[in-house]
């Protein structure tokens, strides 16, 4: 963005006081009034949208782009519960993308990418700020979010989808709500629920099981990309998570403190695969602390 930023600092500063302040929403919940739902994209004929839902007040609103879950094979940008976050002054931009019954990996990404593309482009329409942009998912949407964060500037990711090549798809901090990170172990460290939801979707994903395609397995997981360039990471999960390892978790976390970089992991003990615990008032003002850091 490129216009003069008057009270930029002052709005980040009052984020988390806002935050406080909208302790009684629920986290299902996202802005007091209806998103405003743009196509960013199209492909083959199909649009691609996005729900933009701005605080009450946006201003110079920090971004973030929400993707949703559902074993990247169903889903909807429509199930967005970063509510509190949006009372507490952020623009979140929740993003449909083709789904692995509609498009093998990279699609995903490469819609994901284009999406950031278009938000960048048509920053002044909408009065948020785009030149730092914090990316966030759960689940399928997680390990997706993951993977965008570490791959900024990945030619093979970055896809020829949309009308803004000129702009930039980098994002400058990441937030993964119990997301896959390594798609050639998660099989291994899965319970036998796991794998009767995992192995059927990564197949439809990849086109193969992983280990049948460790090349394309190896491409789509985020531990294989980390390098001391990636942007700021949150890791949520659950430990008594069914459905997604967290191990895989565990293993980006490694991935980050090896390479030096910054990343922050709050177990959820007790809790399994989502559920109000992760978006709760007291999570959305850590997670919301985490991305004004690094979104001025």
């Amino acid at each position: 963005m490129r216009r003069v930023r008057t009270h930029r600092w002052i709005k980040l500063a009052g984020i988390l006081a806002c935050l406080g302040a909208a302790a009684n929403q629920t986290g299902a919940q996202t802005t007091g009034g209806s998103p405003i739902t743009v196509q960013y994209a199209e492909v083959d004929g199909r649009p691609l949208l996005l729900d933009l839902h701005l605080p009450d007040s946006p201003g110079e609103a920090p971004l973030i782009v929400y993707i949703h879950g559902g074993a990247w094979r169903s889903g909807s940008r429509t199930r967005m519960p970063l509510g509190r976050l949006v009372q507490g002054g952020f623009a979140v931009a929740s993003v449909d993308y083709r789904l692995s019954i509609e498009a093998r990996f990279p699609a995903q990404v490469h819609d994901i990418k284009a999406a950031i593309r278009f938000l960048r482009a048509h920053d002044a329409s909408y009065s948020y700020e785009s030149r730092r942009i914090g990316i966030a998912g759960s689940s399928a949407g997680g390990h997706l979010a993951a993977l965008v964060g570490v791959t900024n500037g990945h030619a093979s990711l970055e896809g020829t989808v949309g009308n803004h090549a000129a702009e930039s798809s980098d994002v400058q901090a990441a937030v993964s709500y119990f997301g896959a990170t390594n798609l050639l172990t998660i099989l291994a460290q899965s319970t036998p629920h796991g794998l009767k939801v995992r192995a059927p979707a990564l197949k439809l994903l990849l086109g193969a099981s992983p280990l049948e395609n460790d090349r394309l397995a190896r491409v789509a997981s985020p531990v294989q990309h980390v390098d001391a360039g990636d942007p700021p990471l949150y890791l949520l999960h659950g430990d008594q998570d069914p459905q997604m390892p967290i191990n895989q978790a565990h293993e980006l976390q490694g991935a980050f403190q090896r390479a030096g970089l910054q990343v922050r992991f709050d177990v959820l003990h007790g809790e399994a695969h989502g559920g109000e615990a992760f978006y709760d008032a007291a999570r959305s003002r850590s997670v919301g602390r985490f991305l004004s850091r690094h979104l001025r």
